[in-house]
């Protein structure tokens, strides 16, 4: 039986792979589709729909099923209900902002690869207490960028831990947070904005993702 280690390895073998993975959120299913197309057509591999909106499962359920070569996650997983919503849907991985023991243990548990959220040294090793060995650094910009996340990763670099810088990482700058090695990937929140998306501004969410591919 495959494990969450193994599983948690596997996927993050893929997003170092990836590098950039774009954060949504996706008020209707169709927008989640037309957002998935944009994706692949622009030639990036991954999505992360969030959990903050009532359509979460819904869009993840058929992007999965016509995109099924996107590495396709959930992200702002709060709870355990939401989590098995998540890979009951087709996710593939699941992150949240913060730390919540029973997510992780729900996790765990059921051999799902789950990327709990950090921004102290406190939560890093609360989260390693719990057998986590990649975590979602989040908000990146607002809590001190890349120095924060260099000191904050320093004293558990012998550990192995790898880190997903989210919040505030811009077409600027991600390129900076992917050049630290205990970075495997970063969430990419500036490519289909909420408000692009509930706007249908697709050439504009078609841009970012080209000069965001391109630049990858």
């Amino acid at each position: 039986m495959k494990t969450a280690e193994d599983a948690t390895g596997g996927i993050l073998a893929r997003l170092e792979r990836i590098k950039v993975v774009p954060v949504l959120i996706v008020e209707k299913v169709d927008d989640g589709l037309r957002v998935a197309e944009l994706i692949s057509g622009a030639g990036l591999a991954a999505a992360e729909i969030t959990f903050r909106t009532a359509a979460a499962a819904d869009v993840i359920k058929a992007v999965r099923g016509a995109f099924p070569g996107l590495c396709l996650g959930a992200g702002t997983v709060l709870n355990a209900a939401d989590l098995r919503r998540a890979f009951d849907a087709g996710a593939e991985f699941a992150v949240a902002p913060g730390l919540n023991p029973a997510v992780v243990r729900e996790a765990a548990a059921r051999g799902y690869p789950f990327f709990p959220g950090v921004l102290t040294p406190t939560d890093v090793e609360n989260a390693l207490g719990f057998g986590c060995r990649a975590l979602k650094f989040f908000p990146a910009e607002a809590a001190g960028g890349i120095p924060m996340l260099k000191a904050i990763a320093a004293p558990y670099r012998h550990l192995g831990v790898r880190f997903i810088p989210t919040g505030g990482v811009t077409v600027k700058n991600f390129r900076d947070y992917l050049a630290l090695p205990e970075v495997c990937a970063v969430g990419g929140t500036w490519l289909g904005k909420a408000a692009d998306i509930a706007a249908g501004a697709w050439d504009a969410i078609a841009r970012a993702m080209r000069e965001t591919a391109a630049l990858l």
